[in-house]
């Protein structure tokens, strides 16, 4: 197996976006629980428990992969995207590929374990959900969305509770993980909308009323809505101030900017604006929250 069938098999630059997720959170968590046994932000003990949490989040996400892709490994032999990676393409069999994902969940689980208990049990919590409940829904049910997006916002819960030597889940975990939450609606139905015809091949049921139509485009203007006050929270309960609010005003704005011309056109092209512009949403606004906290 080469280095690029690695990174396929992993999903290298999904795995990238969930660490760099739960590393905000746990800076955040650090700086909110000031004064704890981890330290400031500048000592040697925070800065090693950051690297347990970025090796063990990489572990870990790679290996609710592993397992979507020995599940999916027919049905990833339908779809363009999906052929070449190493197990569809026959250059991986799914034993290797299984035993590969329980390697790196062990490891990773105890990774991240080692930091609190909670944290532990919530990345298991997180492999079990995506690989075991969202996998398969995906051929049965548009609710598969709805069952994905926990798992997919878990990374911002599981990094803050990282972030406390005793792990607890407050006010501010809280809102790190509905910004996430609601956000990956709208995300994971931008990309749904692109790649539908590919997604059909498999059987896949993903946009909210399983076609590129009006009312799948209503609903992602809809959560796009939503998303306007939900990323304003960090300001609203002053764990932010202006500047994140500001921030995070204006790319929401953008955003349902995004998803109205969506529903404007219908066009696939427009969802895929939608689609980057998502990829640049949560990063920015995470960031604008990490920053802004940091300064308070």
């Amino acid at each position: 197996m080469t280095r690029g069938d690695f990174s396929k098999l992993i999903k290298f630059r999904l795995t990238f976006l969930v660490v760099f997720s739960a590393s905000i959170s746990f800076i955040i968590a650090v700086k909110a629980n000031g004064g704890n046994t981890w330290g400031s932000l500048y000592s040697t003990t925070m800065w090693v428990n950051w690297l347990k949490l970025v090796v063990g989040g990489f572990l870990v996400t790679g290996a609710a992969n592993c397992f979507n892709e020995v599940i999916e490994v027919d049905l990833d032999k339908l779809m363009k995207r999906t052929m070449d990676r190493p197990m569809p393409a026959g250059r991986m069999t799914t034993g290797q590929g299984l035993v590969l994902g329980l390697g790196m969940g062990m490891a990773g689980t105890y990774l991240l374990g080692s930091l609190n208990i909670l944290t532990g049990l919530l990345s298991v919590f997180s492999i079990l959900l995506y690989a075991f409940a969202y996998t398969p829904l995906k051929r049965k049910s548009p609710l598969a969305v709805f069952v994905g997006a926990i798992p997919g916002a878990l990374p911002a819960l599981i990094g803050y509770v990282a972030g406390q030597p005793h792990g607890r889940i407050d006010e501010i975990a809280l809102i790190l993980f509905s910004i996430q939450f609601v956000w990956q609606f709208v995300h994971f139905w931008a990309i749904a909308w692109v790649l539908d015809d590919d997604y059909k091949l498999a059987g896949f049921r993903l946009l909210p009323t399983q076609k590129r139509d009006r009312g799948s485009a209503v609903i992602t203007v809809i959560l796009a809505v939503i998303l306007l006050p939900v990323s304003l929270l960090p300001t609203i309960y002053q764990y932010g101030g202006y500047y994140v609010g500001g921030v995070s005003l204006v790319c929401s704005l953008i955003f349902l900017y995004q998803a109205i011309n969506l529903l404007r056109t219908l066009q696939i092209k427009e969802a895929r604006k939608l689609m980057f512009g998502s990829f640049f949403y949560l990063p920015v606004v995470q960031l604008m929250f990490l920053f802004d906290f940091i300064a308070k």
